[in-house]
């Protein structure tokens, strides 16, 4: 899977650019019914799902947007609701699962090949976000990103910023520079790599309901962030967070019908300009 950096100001990456590896982040959805799913994103992003027909890969689907990589859809295979999950790529799986241990986090799932894609695993950090890793073989990633249609941020929030700061900065060589963002003093910190931006931390406060847990939150490139909370909502969909203006734009925060949570973003004609 490959990387790609936005830079909305606070940036995402996807997979994209082979250069920047241990940047690069990827999406996937698993869900309950993986055949109910490529309706609602094909009618939400125009995305063409194209399913792995061999047995062994499970029903898992890509998802592509004029003929290239977008997203993937999964089988769930564990308790717990339908969620998108975000994927970090590296060089290395078994040398960057070392220093996730080293670094205070948990090996949820130890690393695995998946098929002549690439290899994966999963983590908890210090905080209690869950991430994914991804060693790529004939799977690079997303083939197109900072675009309507396709990813465009990934962002962690845990209450404990700290810790998390600490783990990620430790385990990816990534730079953190937090900022003060609103007069009541929120913060927000900025993950770089180099001179890219590579994701976002939100420090979660007493306002959070208590039972949403730490996670990262992947973000979808849309024209009209007010147009795709209603297709949502069209789609059998549900509008958790209605339209909100921010710094770099608009965005809401939406489920799909089997309930996986993700969120969309009109950039702002400054942030596009800066993007493009």
């Amino acid at each position: 899977m490959r990387t790609i950096v936005v830079t909305i100001g606070v940036a995402f990456a996807a997979f994209f650019n082979s250069e920047f590896v241990r940047s690069r982040f990827s999406n996937k959805v698993v869900s309950f019914e993986v055949h109910r799913a490529p309706a609602f994103y094909g009618g939400l992003f125009g995305w063409a799902a194209e399913t792995d027909p061999r047995p062994e890969a499970g029903g898992y689907t890509m998802c592509r947007l004029r003929g290239k990589a977008v997203a993937g859809l999964g089988p769930k295979m564990n308790p717990g609701p339908p969620l998108w999950t975000t994927y970090i790529t590296v060089d290395s799986l078994d040398a960057t699962l070392a220093a996730v241990v080293e670094a205070g986090g948990t090996i949820v799932m130890p690393a695995m090949d998946v098929m002549d894609a690439g290899r994966m695993a999963i983590f908890q950090d210090p905080a209690g976000a869950f991430c994914s890793l991804w060693q790529p073989l004939g799977h690079i990633g997303a083939e197109l990103v900072n675009e309507a249609g396709t990813l465009c941020w990934n962002e962690l929030s845990v209450r404990d910023a700290d810790a998390a700061i600490a783990f990620y900065t430790s385990v990816f060589g990534w730079t953190a520079a937090t900022n003060v963002v609103s007069s009541e003093g929120m913060t927000y910190t900025e993950f770089s790599l180099g001179d890219r931006s590579v994701g976002g931390l939100m420090r979660m406060d007493d306002t959070w309901p208590a039972e949403v847990p730490p996670h990262w939150m992947v973000y979808f490139a849309v024209d009209d962030c007010d147009a795709a909370a209603t297709t949502v909502a069209e789609l059998g969909g549900e509008v958790c967070v209605a339209p909100t203006d921010i710094a770099p734009g608009r965005f809401a925060v939406v489920a799909d019908p089997q309930g996986a949570t993700f969120s969309v973003l009109a950039l702002s004609p400054e942030m596009t300009q800066m993007q493009g």
